[in-house]
């Protein structure tokens, strides 16, 4: 799983985020119903990981270490009203076969059978730094919702039924979004 980070997170991206061991751990014994992995042949094509947490629609400015723990998920409420997407990965070579929309669609379930307000988090905006000398970051995800641009991590999560509530900056260390990050949310259509 490390070695997916690593081809899907690969420089700029600073490497110290991706998993480690203990993180890993962490993921799939504090709320293995939040832990997703897919195989393709026998061989690991994809991650997600997500985490419960009490959210408050009316203050969403957070970072993602803040609300993930630094990605240890320690934080995890099983009581809490919002699964939490902590991080989805998908090899490149994989990208083209739905791999990513099937796990979101999987927690999807989870929020429903957990009863949950919405499914939550934050995405990065990495086509934004080739647009920044001409855009704020909100009329980027103007451009991005608008068609006029794609983002390939905003796109992919349009695409999965997310929409955005709100465009977070220092979101994350992250080169290519200039730290920004677009929270988005999928609503328990059964809440």
């Amino acid at each position: 799983m490390i070695d997916i980070q690593s081809e899907c997170f690969p420089p700029p991206f600073p490497s110290e985020l991706w998993w480690n061991k203990e993180q890993l751990t962490n993921h799939v014994t504090l709320f293995p119903e939040g832990a997703l992995c897919v195989e393709v042949d026998g061989k690991l094509a994809g991650s997600l990981t997500g985490v419960c947490v009490d959210f408050d629609p009316t203050h969403p400015s957070h970072t993602w270490a803040e609300i993930t723990d630094e990605g240890y998920i320690t934080n995890h409420q099983p009581k809490g009203n919002t699964l939490y997407i902590v991080d989805i990965s998908v090899r490149p070579s994989y990208r083209s076969l739905g791999l990513g929309k099937i796990m979101m669609q999987s927690m999807y379930q989870v929020v429903i059978e957990r009863g949950l307000d919405r499914l939550l988090g934050g995405s990065r905006m990495p086509g934004y730094h080739k647009h920044a000398n001409q855009l704020k970051a909100d009329d980027y995800l103007k451009a991005v919702l608008s068609g006029q641009l794609k983002d390939p991590v905003i796109t992919f999560l349009l695409k999965c039924g997310r929409l955005p509530i709100a465009v977070i900056e220092n979101y994350l260390d992250d080169e290519e979004s200039l730290n920004y990050g677009v929270l988005m949310e999928w609503k328990n259509p059964f809440k």
